[in-house]
């Protein structure tokens, strides 16, 4: 099912095909089968899974749907992410430097011993045929955050979300099994409705760190400005800006979905989980007439699970709607 080309996404989609060419390089490191078999991999993918869990309860959850070895292999790639995002958060020095050690470290010729999510990570992109640009395109838009706090037009963040979050998604195909190149579009378009619900919850929080990723040219269109975000502002105009927002954000995940249809089965119920448990999130903010100043949003873990039946059936019968439906 082919899906239309917003016009924002034309530079996004070049880029995600690109790698996917002849010739596009993978990660080539030593992981033959004694390192398969090894103590340190064992204790490294074990490692991954811990840090999966400690940071967010519904990839893990949703990872938990896959089978053995492929769920050991995607949570390698949200560790790598994970990793990779806290080094620009929390670096203690130059966080250029850092950043630039660690993916010397985990895109470098030879499976780094010394670190465990870095060896798993080399590991997972061998076994995988992980085109490696598809991870230096998301260390390349993590590292944007160390420069660029500000973003003038929604283009701008698409741009961003694809780095940081539709290359996520991307990589994951490859750890999950895909149909081809058809699947792209519709990881790409997961990503931003990902990043776009993260950017919404987190509204609040990214502007303490002095960040904030909502359009500046729609925020003015709706009658706001920074001020009205540094005075955490839960007013009418700011409903009205989030219930915009939420809805594009729907309108994505919806025309995202249907790709479901273009993964291997067996990691179909494990996918669509991750992506509806998190559309989820956008539930919650409406239903707290867009404040997420004051509290920070989430869905419960009796609501993941009361989800749950109606995902796998979706998955299952790849009953998605190919027609994007305006809200949740």
């Amino acid at each position: 099912m082919d899906i239309e080309t917003y016009s924002w996404e034309e530079k996004l989609l070049s880029r995600a095909y690109e790698p996917l060419c002849a010739g596009a390089s993978v990660h080539t490191g030593d992981t033959g089968s004694a390192a398969d078999e090894s103590l340190l991999l064992e204790r490294a993918l074990a490692h991954c899974a811990a840090v999966t869990k400690e940071h967010s309860r519904t990839f893990h959850l949703a990872s938990s749907l896959l089978p053995a070895q492929t769920r050991r292999s995607i949570r390698a790639l949200y560790a790598f992410c994970r990793v990779t995002d806290d080094l620009v958060d929390r670096a203690s020095g130059d966080a250029r430097d850092v950043l630039n050690a660690w993916r010397g470290k985990v895109l470098g010729p030879v499976p780094p011993e010394d670190d465990l999510v870095a060896f798993a990570w080399s590991h997972t992109m061998a076994r995988h045929a992980i085109p490696v640009e598809y991870a230096v395109q998301l260390i390349d838009g993590v590292a944007e955050d160390l420069n660029h706090q500000r973003y003038s037009s929604f283009d701008e963040l698409a741009d961003y979300a694809y780095s940081v979050a539709s290359t996520v998604g991307l990589m994951a195909m490859h750890i999950v099994g895909f149909t081809g190149p058809e699947a792209v579009p519709f990881a790409v378009r997961l990503g931003v409705a990902l990043q776009l619900t993260n950017i919404l919850r987190d509204v609040g929080e990214d502007w303490a760190a002095g960040r904030l990723y909502l359009p500046l040219e729609e925020l003015e269109s709706f009658g706001l400005g920074e001020q009205d975000i540094a005075e955490r502002r839960a007013d009418d105009r700011w409903l009205a800006f989030m219930r915009f927002q939420i809805s594009r954000a729907c309108r994505l995940y919806a025309e995202a979905l249907p790709g479901i249809a273009h993964l291997a089965p067996d990691g179909r119920f494990a996918i669509a989980a991750a992506a509806e448990l998190y559309r989820a999130i956008l539930y919650e903010i409406r239903e707290s007439d867009g404040d997420v100043f004051h509290r920070r949003v989430y869905v419960k873990g009796w609501q993941k699970a009361s989800l749950l039946p109606g995902i796998w059936w979706r998955s299952r019968t790849l009953s998605y709607a190919p027609v994007a439906q305006g809200s949740c």
